[in-house]
């Protein structure tokens, strides 16, 4: 098992050149792992998952009768990103996170955009993700989100695309931080040669981030980790990285609110809580305010919040820049709030709620991906060339319906590369989501999740789905050495 056999079959390949010669910046580990065998790649990937397995390194699929807990599987073989393409995305998501937050901002407050009809009113008004009870919110700071994973996609025009934004409880760092583990162990030797920048000090970025954004005054900020429990999908993550920053994993029944302050319940009493990294949806953040049937989150927080007594990351209402009919004009919001060109584009997309989108979009299921404007891990989605007549005549009725809940997007070829599937090495289409933490300064970690469609053919990378990951290799230009 080797690359002498491995095809790029027309598709634009992380790893490889279109001449099936291996990229200059991929050669060291295209080497090491032609040297070493067919038997003892694959010995090594086995290693790596079962220590996986033993780190209890799992997600959770909801209504999957073959068990709630599931291991994430896991390729050896990295995703190279080169440190000029890295440069170009990292100056990118600084001005996409910079230009979303003074939009969150707006929205919630003077409205400006809206006023000034770069986004029509009702967009924002008949989002699901628009929440009413954030209206007049100031973030301590002024951040609103603090932590973000944003999507990419690289077509086959080798351009990076930004496919969705993920800005209320992102999730997947903490297979980043695994995945990178597992490679230090499993493939030592190219990382000192190829200068893999390093992707462990991201607990201690975020451990910065959210004492930051503290209200001023608090000297030692009190933070925790706000988790809804053992049940939810990330569970693993929220213990995991609570671990790393030495800091309280707590449930909605941990904490309490007394004189408008949130307390932690301890041994020793109520200990108060100044900043709370939250891994609840906002719905069930507060009975009082949203969901009033909801048992996981705290009672009275959003009004404490409010107060200016306690920070919550992200803060509620960032989901509206997370539907997907607002996605398609983050590059207005760029040029509205920073004037400047977006430095990476959009998928380009169209709005079925616009009669002239809807109408091309119906005419052509066919050819193009439709995605729920509010859905996301591969659900409520056609993709149109792989579709039956009878999925792309329900979504047909389902977008003449709700007009508003639908957008479609052109079908990508989307980047591939090698990828250990049973005895051979064959090319799967991949995405990338890198990890951006906004306190003092944007911080862009030089890596993120690179998620693997283990099914031939598929376009579908999500956990949920099927999917796997990758570590992804970021170069540096200084010798780093294997961190």
């Amino acid at each position: 098992m080797d690359f002498d056999n491995y095809n790029t079959n027309g598709f634009h390949d992380e790893l490889f050149e279109p001449n099936g010669k291996p990229r200059k910046a991929a050669l060291p580990i295209i080497e090491q792992i032609n040297a070493m065998g067919g038997k003892e790649l694959r010995r090594r990937q086995k290693a790596a998952e079962m220590a996986l397995y033993q780190l209890g390194a799992t997600f959770n699929v909801y209504g999957d009768k073959r068990g709630a807990e599931k291991i994430l599987p896991f390729d050896i073989i990295p995703r190279v990103v080169e440190a000029q393409e890295w440069d170009v995305l990292e100056r990118g998501l600084k001005q996409r996170i910079h230009a979303l937050n003074l939009f969150i901002d707006d929205i919630y407050n003077d409205k400006k955009i809206l006023k000034d009809k770069i986004i029509p009113e009702e967009m924002i008004l008949s989002s699901q993700c628009y929440l009413p009870q954030c209206e007049g919110l100031k973030p301590p700071k002024g951040v609103w989100i603090h932590i973000t994973g944003t999507d990419f996609v690289r077509g086959g025009d080798g351009v990076f695309y930004v496919l969705e934004d993920n800005l209320r409880c992102p999730s997947g760092i903490s297979y980043v931080l695994q995945n990178r583990a597992m490679m230090k162990r499993t493939l030592p030797g190219a990382f000192e040669e190829m200068m893999v920048r390093p992707v462990s000090n991201y607990s201690d970025y975020l451990y910065d981030t959210l004492q930051y954004v503290a209200n001023d005054g608090v000297k030692k900020p009190n933070v925790i980790v706000l988790t809804p429990g053992i049940y939810n999908s990330a569970y693993f993550e929220h213990a995991y990285l609570a671990q790393q920053m030495g800091v309280t994993l707590a449930q909605g029944s941990d904490l309490v609110v007394k004189d408008y302050n949130v307390y932690l319940r301890t041994t020793k009493g109520l200990e108060k809580v100044d900043v709370i990294y939250r891994r609840i949806d906002d719905e069930f953040l507060d009975p009082q305010v949203f969901r009033k049937d909801s048992y996981l989150g705290v009672p009275g927080i959003m009004e404490c919040y409010r107060r200016g007594n306690v920070t919550l990351a992200n803060a509620p209402g960032t989901g509206i820049a997370d539907d997907k009919a607002i996605y398609a004009y983050v590059p207005e919001i760029i040029k509205y709030y920073l004037g400047e060109e977006p430095i990476i584009p959009n998928v380009p997309t169209y709005i079925c709620e616009r009669e002239s989108d809807r109408k091309y979009v119906l005419e052509n299921l066919d050819k193009l991906v439709v995605k729920a404007v509010n859905l996301s891990g591969g659900y409520g989605m056609l993709i149109g060339p792989k579709s039956t007549a009878a999925e792309r005549k329900e979504f047909a009725a389902l977008i003449k319906k709700n007009p508003r809940d639908y957008i479609a997007q052109p079908t990508l070829a989307l980047s591939r590369t090698p990828t250990i599937i049973g005895n051979k090495i064959a090319g799967r289409h991949v995405d990338f989501r890198p990890y951006i933490l906004y306190g003092k300064d944007i911080f862009v970690l030089p890596g993120g999740l690179t998620r693997v469609a283990l099914i031939k053919d598929s376009l579908v990378v999500n956990s949920s789905q099927g999917g796997g990951s990758k570590d992804t290799w970021v170069l540096g230009t200084e010798p780093r050495g294997a961190i």
